[in-house]
């Protein structure tokens, strides 16, 4: 046996009317939606019908009341029961006409969110020649329909929508509220939206909106600092003729956190749907802000986001090949302007230039990257070098740059954000690119070993030397090389960097996690950072040659110290603490005496 279920209209109500949408102001837009979807059913077959949505807040009506009026089809007693006091069933909207393409939204499901700031809501509504009809609901679920008495009929098609103010909702219906929730939804409305003696309503988008159209940028550009607050880099047209969409990206004049979401403004039929829609541009397009309008695009249920689907992506696809567009053409004929754009907004450009050929080719030639031989694009270096050498974090080219420098190779810091990895896809897009990383102990390899009867000769200091350090966790080497000045260099490797992190993190951990950590340790390499000694250097080669091994423990605890600040390494509790011990030392051996 089949039954039928039991739904308590209170509940329904309730939860349509207050979880449904985010804000009690959506109310106004949705009486709006309801005014010009009538007026658009009227002119369908009256096209010289009158086109005027008419609001009177509580304070002009005399009895607090809201009152809404339009001139629009109006609908008949049965048509009342049919979008006023169903809820969830359609078929009966599609053969009454109201579900059409054209229409913004559906009758009846909008009118709900007026319970959001009314207990009361009554419609007065007349067809045609048919008698003005009055439907009046309560936030209970309950609702009457009457023919409405003689001095209360409409003279002419139309309707007229009355709301009764919750106490707890006077806020929401004084005039300049209401005044700004008509201007804010309804400026690029087709009709007249009048409240009290303000027109709110502006006409035209200030953009194009057929193919072909001249672009008016001196409007759009005001547009940009009256409705979005700033004073744009640029404005670019879009349109996406699938989508029934037109509108404008503005190009942010400041740089912009590319893990915040755009909040875009978004109209469906002239209306708006939202001011901080999600979605609409590829995530790497966060330096543009749209607003656009669109007749396709579906809207959620509570009309306050896009519906995700595959016009949806497919639109969003055809943006950011528009914005990509727009950065290709400034790369072509404003090469000026791309580097002012580059420098606010080089993070969006090389987040697609790793995915995006033309971009990346966009990015080697145009952006500029610290090297240790000055700032050069990708494109200059590889003419001078050949090579592209990089350091692919800023503690490895801070390691490298200055005695990179002066074994005549040049090095990229490729320690930003996205750099290195823009560097390891140039080949893809050009096979005869080659790449080259440079870590710490590659230099190693480039430095001069000693000759064997003074390597045989320092042994003992190298002996002195290591044990100076041991604690620190490095090994000593003694190597010759250029710039003379720089007595010693602190090199880590990435297995070395990896060891020490693992070290670190088995220190911080609990039992649990510290058996993990050190299971992991066992099967890490065996590397350790070297403290590479400079025997070309005046000052290292007089330490050499020290015959006080306190003293020679002192100058190598000094000479490590100052290699981890030079590159710019982390100082750890036991680093300083040999950094102190170094330096009072050498300060009790420099100052002789007794107290």
């Amino acid at each position: 046996m089949d039954h039928t279920f039991q739904v308590d209209l209170r509940g329904v109500v309730d939860l349509l009317s207050h979880h449904l949408y985010g804000s009690p102001r959506v109310y106004v837009r949705e009486l709006l939606q309801n005014a010009v979807d009538a007026i658009t059913a009227r002119r369908r077959d009256e096209p010289d019908a009158p086109a005027l949505v008419r609001i009177e807040p509580p304070d002009s009506t005399g009895d607090g009341t809201l009152r809404v009026h339009d001139t629009g089809i109006g609908l008949t007693e049965a048509q009342v029961h049919e979008l006023l006091a169903t809820i969830g069933r359609s078929s009966k909207r599609d053969e009454l006409g109201f579900s059409r393409h054209e229409f913004l939204g559906q009758f009846g499901i909008g009118l709900l969110s007026c319970f959001l700031v009314a207990d009361e809501i009554q419609v007065l509504t007349r067809h045609g020649d048919n008698p003005t009809v009055r439907w009046t609901g309560y936030a209970d679920g309950r609702y009457a329909v009457t023919v409405a008495p003689p001095e209360a009929a409409r003279a002419e098609p139309g309707t007229t929508v009355t709301l009764v103010p919750r106490r707890d909702a006077d806020q929401w219906f004084t005039t300049p509220t209401v005044t700004d929730l008509a201007r804010l939804f309804g400026a690029l409305l087709p009709v007249t939206v009048r409240v009290g003696d303000v027109v709110t309503t502006t006409g035209e988008p200030p953009w194009p909106t057929t193919p072909g159209a001249p672009l008016d940028r001196a409007a759009l550009i005001r547009y940009a600092r009256e409705t979005l607050g700033v004073d744009p880099f640029d404005v670019l047209p879009l349109s996406v003729p699938e989508a029934g969409l037109t509108g404008v990206a503005v190009i942010l004049p400041t740089p912009v956190n590319p893990a915040a979401r755009a909040g875009h403004r978004v109209y469906l039929k002239r209306m708006l749907l939202t001011e901080n829609a999600d979605g609409l541009l590829p995530e790497w397009a966060f330096f543009a802000h749209c607003v656009v309008d669109a007749t396709e695009l579906r809207p959620t249920a509570s009309r306050e986001a896009l519906y995700e689907d595959t016009l949806l992506t497919a639109t969003r696809e055809a943006l950011g090949d528009q914005v990509r567009g727009w950065l290709v053409r400034l790369a072509r004929h404003d090469p000026h302007r791309l580097a002012e754009f580059l420098q606010v907004h080089h993070l969006g450009v090389k987040a697609l230039a790793l995915h995006d050929d033309e971009m990346l080719r966009l990015v080697d030639r145009w952006w500029p990257m610290d090297t240790n031989v000055g700032t050069l694009t990708l494109a200059e270096f590889r003419e001078r070098y050949g090579v592209v050498r990089y350091a692919a974090s800023l503690d490895e080219f801070r390691q490298l740059a200055a005695v990179a420098a002066a074994q005549d190779l040049a090095v990229v810091n490729a320690g930003y954000t996205y750099d290195s990895e823009l560097i390891e896809r140039l080949p893809v897009v050009d096979r005869s690119v080659l790449i080259e990383r440079l870590e710490p102990s590659d230099l190693t390899t480039r430095f001069d070993a000693l000759d064997p009867p003074v390597e045989l000769a320092l042994r003992q200091f190298l002996a002195a030397a290591q044990r100076a350090v041991e604690r620190s966790g490095c090994e000593v080497v003694i190597r010759a090389y250029d710039p003379v000045s720089l007595p010693a260099l602190y090199l880590v490797s990435r297995s070395a960097a990896f060891n020490d992190q693992l070290a670190a993190s088995r220190d911080r951990a609990d039992e649990l996690w510290g058996g993990v950590l050190d299971a992991l340790a066992a099967t890490a390499p065996p590397d350790r950072p070297q403290l590479v000694l400079n025997h070309r250097n005046p000052l290292v080669r007089r330490v050499t040659m020290l015959s006080d091994p306190e003293l020679v423990g002192l100058a190598i605890e000094a000479l490590y110290g100052q290699a981890l600040l030079l590159g710019h390494h982390p100082i750890r509790a036991a680093d300083a603490a040999l950094l102190n011990d170094s330096f009072l030392g050498l300060l009790g051996r420099a100052v002789p005496g007794r107290e």
